[in-house]
């Protein structure tokens, strides 16, 4: 078994256009909820999302390229640009070595939508050519593999809101088997779209508060469901050796993957959160676990009434009364859910987290649910010696993964 680490992160997010900004911003307890200014959202339901702001796309992507793509391809050349830069390995690896594994919960929606109006108000001679290459799900795997010359194995995955963690743990799991070398994965979304609002907000998911400082509640008692969010993460994982030998920066170690499925709903979680310990267990099964107080979990936190209550409910189960000793927090208080770049985006927390010390917090947590009475880091950061990180994200379908980080020894 080989050992997988990172060693080149990118983000492009409602709190930060770099990994960079990001971390800092969430460290701080930046919200990046605002109102929605998409498009007209009188007649909306859900007035509020994390959308990413004042992106100079076109500063990282050809002007050629970007009529080619939706905006969530976009958005992953983007954050992956950042990533590749970052990790310095352009050159330095095998091009049939180099894999991706990048997905997205819904894809090339805004393609979709626009064409349809076309194909229904000028009819199916007026529609893209690009219309298909630019909406498929495949295609942001694609365009990567096509910018970055990478040209092993590559996989579009979606486990809805899992996503980008499926991502990283599948790609952690090629290298660790020996199928790569290196590979680059996560997740990107732009749906922040009528129709998906709509849509979620017609099954009762997402928040209809009133004010940007009480749409993302995660774990407080005043929820009403979760915010969308968008963006685009990126991780490098190489394998130690090849990391080494070339003389990469080496940000941390993935030293466990779990996933399950729920196999019980569409939409809500086990209330008996069985299969997402599992999913916990199964990434710490191999690894020494030091006392919980040395534990940071970013949550998958969405700020839903199930979600907050089963991931309570997760943690116990594998933790017993050590739970209430752990460092926890859910950064979509800041950033709404991106949903599938969520699980890459909070992967790249949870590794700062380890790096840092620095346990970012869950803000505008206020009044303390009874359901979820865990150590949520209310508010403000807090500075602690991290020695194990969790990052846990759960899906629409019943998918749960969970990845573990150490630092490299």
């Amino acid at each position: 078994m080989k050992r997988v680490v990172i060693t080149g992160i990118g983000a492009l997010t409602p709190v930060g256009n770099s990994a960079k900004e990001y971390l800092e911003n969430i460290k701080k307890g930046v919200n990046g909820i605002d109102m929605i200014t998409k498009f007209d959202v009188s007649e909306s339901k859900a007035k509020f999302a994390g959308e990413v702001k004042n992106a100079d796309l076109a500063a990282v992507i050809e002007k050629s390229m970007l009529r080619k793509m939706d905006i969530y391809a976009q958005y992953a050349v983007y954050a992956a640009t950042e990533a590749v830069n970052d990790s310095g390995i352009t050159g330095k690896v095998d091009p049939y070595r180099f894999g991706v594994y990048f997905g997205s919960g819904i894809g090339g929606f805004e393609t979709l939508t626009s064409e349809y109006e076309t194909f229904l108000q000028k009819g199916a001679r007026r529609v893209s050519p690009l219309f298909i290459p630019k909406m498929i799900y495949n295609i942001a795997a694609g365009n990567l593999a096509i910018t970055f010359n990478a040209r092993g194995t590559n996989m579009a995955v979606s486990t809805a809101c899992a996503t980008g963690a499926t991502a990283v743990g599948e790609a952690y799991r090629s290298i660790k088997h020996g199928y790569a070398d290196a590979m680059l994965c996560g997740g990107s979304e732009a749906a922040i779209h009528p129709m998906t609002v709509a849509g979620f907000s017609q099954c009762k998911a997402l928040s209809t508060a009133a004010t940007k400082d009480t749409a993302s509640l995660p774990f407080d008692k005043r929820r009403l469901g979760f915010v969308m969010g968008e963006g685009a993460a990126v991780l490098i994982l190489e394998e130690y050796e090849h990391a080494v030998n070339r003389g990469a920066h080496i940000y941390a170690e993935i030293v466990g993957y779990g996933s399950t499925n729920d196999a019980y709903h569409i939409t809500s979680p086990d209330p008996e959160a069985q299969a997402t310990a599992q999913a916990v267990r199964e990434a710490i099964k191999d690894i020494e676990i030091p006392s919980a107080d040395k534990i940071y979990i970013n949550a998958h936190g969405t700020g839903t009434h199930l979600n907050d209550i089963t991931e309570t409910k997760t943690f116990k189960n594998v933790f017993g009364e050590e739970a209430y000793k752990l460092h926890i927090s859910s950064t979509k208080s800041m950033t709404g859910h991106m949903l599938g770049a969520a699980g890459a985006i909070e992967a790249i927390t949870a590794m700062d987290t380890l790096i840092s010390g620095v346990v970012p917090p869950t803000i505008n947590l206020l009044e303390k649910d009874e359901e979820c009475d865990l150590n949520y880091t209310p508010n403000t950061a807090v500075e602690t010696p991290i020695e194990l990180a969790l990052s846990t994200n759960l899906g629409f379908g019943g998918h749960n993964a969970c990845l573990a980080f150490k630092a490299v020894k």
